[in-house]
């Protein structure tokens, strides 16, 4: 993590500045002529963070003169003392800060008072003005290189481990942000947080279009737009003509696409609607379902836009917020990430799977179909939950097998006590989600879902994907070799050792003959393929629309809803009309990433195809070394680190490839 996370300070220039003249000319003649680039571009980047308060020219110049280290040998030390402070204070301030959060983050009784006080709060909430105001910043800056992406990319490869740190260190000190705009946007990310964990939807009362009760439980609560998918996924296995199956699908596309525009019946959503919600038609009993949710969801979406705003001012080299994604933490190109997107939505392949869909389904393709990701023979939800039960029970259980079933996927002994004794299992208030450790005496946090007396299915599923999310964590963060390096290069690149991990959902429950290896990759190819064109569209959504926020600097929450649904339907048409025809739902838009979690929906895309292509490379290899081996590269660039990890950059051409060839083996056992 970034000790430069929070901060004070003036507002920087918009351009890099040049170290004056005589400054420079005195301090090279102090040095020695061979110093003159080093100087040049040291004292630049102090200039770059410089404010009045730090002290005049002639301070700003003593600082120079006394603190750049000019022999190599104690710039090795200057490295190695730097490395271990910002570990220290970064590593137990980012431990403090997610402890703080376990109340908000984990299903456990509610304490309004305080539950969201401790989540927001932040023992250090001008640690980064500190840094610099105590000079620390100032050392590193004047005497480390700080490439910048370009460069990174260009030369990495040749690079040795410290110079690895070295760059990683300099990019640890980052702009100087006012405490303030770093505390409104932590209260922003934190209430958009909060509504998403919050919105479930009530569907007790909900009917389909012809008046059946889509929900026998009068009490159920789907959260958007999670459970409303999954509930829509599990109604594949109803029986054809049967009103649970197509008719209760339609009725819950539905119910996503009114949470997507706001036309949920407040009364509804507030579980104070006692009749029957014609879903289609938006009535209750009958009558018109009166106020409406609104715009609420656009309302926490331009939110983020503000603050990311506020931020642009202060970060000259990442001055938006697609920059800072991109640029800054996913370390791809914009560019280049939306042309992988569309690169995966263009294959050709989709068109044999669209038929091949068609096929399994029995029916014309419809919008939501989009979300049919188990090809594999099904069996009925009970049965799935019945065969977690049988091994699991609930996550208590799953915690206490975690060492047993890492054995069983081929780790050694010891590897399998170590992380499974590193990875504390929780059930989450909203979505599943994992939370790495600062340092490697803390475990990481996997977090699941599950049903009211057991883990299910489900939760299971989602736990195995938290649970390659958590193995990733703790071997990077305990086995890689400088504690500078610790990590993995982006999300998206523990995403990939999470969809490779819930891939092995079934075979970890014995619900599959691992010795049909052929038949498996080929189920894991297509199935790969259907997620990852699936987050794709909404990937490409949330770009479109930062970009048209940014373009449209004084929108509204209904304009950026308009705008959003209208992109929606340039993507669907773009994209998924041809195979799966109109969407009147918009579901482009449904994911609540956009609003809790901003650009990160990428990430999963770029995790879908960075997994397959891990998983195609680790064909007949050992999972666990290879596990082992790749999540200890440490934090390189992303194309860096696929190059080692699977000797290519990130691509398409395998996911596609496979998923091709899949293609023939499932129909040759149709």
């Amino acid at each position: 993590m970034s000790i430069a996370a929070s901060s004070s300070g003036s507002r920087l220039a918009s351009s890099p500045r040049t170290p004056p003249d005589r400054m420079l000319d005195r301090l090279v003649s102090h040095f020695g002529d061979g110093h003159r680039a080093r100087l040049e571009a040291g004292v630049g980047r102090v200039l770059d963070r410089w404010t009045p308060a730090d002290g005049d020219d002639a301070a700003l110049e003593a600082f120079c003169r006394d603190h750049y280290v000019a022999d190599c040998v104690e710039r090795r030390r200057l490295i190695d003392r730097l490395e271990r402070g910002v570990d220290a204070i970064g590593g137990h301030l980012g431990e403090m800060r997610r402890s703080l959060r376990w109340w908000s983050d984990v299903r456990v009784p509610e304490v309004k008072a305080i539950d969201d006080v401790l989540a927001t709060f932040d023992p250090a909430p001008d640690l980064s003005e500190q840094l610099y105001r105590q000079k620390i910043a100032f050392v590193a800056l004047l005497n480390l290189d700080k490439p910048d992406l370009a460069t990174m990319l260009r030369d990495g490869a040749d690079w040795s481990v410290d110079q690895w740190v070295e760059a990683r260190l300099a990019q640890e000190f980052g702009p100087r942000v006012p405490a303030e705009v770093n505390e409104r946007a932590r209260l922003v990310g934190h209430a958009a947080q909060q509504w998403v964990a919050r919105f479930h939807v009530p569907v007790g009362g909900l009917v389909d279009a012809d008046g059946h009760t889509v929900m026998e439980d009068s009490k159920r609560a789907l959260l958007a737009h999670w459970l409303v998918r999954e509930e829509i996924k599990a109604r594949y296995s109803a029986p054809k003509g049967d009103p649970s199956g197509l008719p209760a699908q339609r009725a819950l596309a539905q119910v996503m696409g009114r949470h997507i525009d706001g036309t949920i019946p407040r009364s509804v959503m507030e579980a104070t609607a006692t009749g029957k919600w014609d879903v289609a038609r938006n009535t209750l009993d009958g009558a018109p379902a009166g106020e409406l949710v609104g715009p609420a969801r656009y309302e926490h979406w331009l939110a983020h836009r503000r603050i990311a705003v506020e931020f642009d001012g202060y970060c000259t080299e990442h001055p938006t917020a697609m920059a800072r994604k991109f640029e800054l933490a996913r370390e791809i190109p914009e560019r280049e990430v939306e042309e992988l997107m569309i690169a995966l939505l263009d294959s050709p392949v989709r068109i044999e799977l669209a038929s091949f869909l068609k096929n399994r389904i029995g029916r014309a393709l419809e919008s939501f179909d989009i979300y049919v990701d188990d090809i594999a023979e099904n069996r009925p939800a009970e049965a799935m939950n019945a065969a977690v039960r049988a091994r699991f029970g609930d996550e208590r259980a799953f915690q206490a097998l975690l060492p047993t079933v890492l054995r069983e996927l081929g780790f050694s002994e010891g590897d399998s006590e170590y992380l499974g004794s590193h990875i504390e299992v929780e059930i989450a208030r909203g979505s599943g989600h994992a939370m790495r450790p600062s340092l490697p005496q803390f475990k990481a946090w996997l977090r699941t879902s599950r049903l009211d007396q057991e883990l299910g299915w489900d939760g299971f599923e989602t736990a195995m994907h938290e649970l390659g999310h958590t193995i990733e964590q703790v071997i990077s963060c305990t086995f890689v070799s400088r504690p500078t390096l610790r990590g993995v290069p982006n999300t998206a690149c523990t995403e990939a050792f999470a969809f490779l991990y819930q891939s092995l959902a079934k075979r970890v429950l014995g619900l599959e003959d691992v010795a049909a290896a052929e038949r498996q990759f080929a189920l894991d190819s297509v199935q790969t393929l259907l997620n990852a064109c699936q987050i794709a569209g909404p990937s490409l959504l949330e770009l479109r629309v930062w970009r048209w926020l940014y373009a449209n600097p004084e929108t509204t929450p209904e304009a950026l809803r308009d705008a959003t649904l209208t992109i929606a339907d340039e993507i669907w048409d773009r994209f998924f009309r041809r195979d799966f025809g109109a969407d009147p739902y918009r579901l482009m838009a449904a994911y609540q990433h956009m609003i809790h979690h901003p650009l990160y929906l990428a990430d999963y895309t770029l995790g879908h195809i960075m997994s397959h292509q891990i998983r195609s490379a680790l064909r007949g290899r050992d999972l666990a070394n290879e596990t082992r081996r790749i999540c200890a590269l440490g934090r390189l660039t992303p194309d860096l680190w696929m190059r080692r990890a699977v000797g290519a950059p990130i691509s398409v051409a395998a996911l596609a490839g496979d998923a091709e060839d899949g293609l023939r083996v499932l129909r040759g056992g149709e």
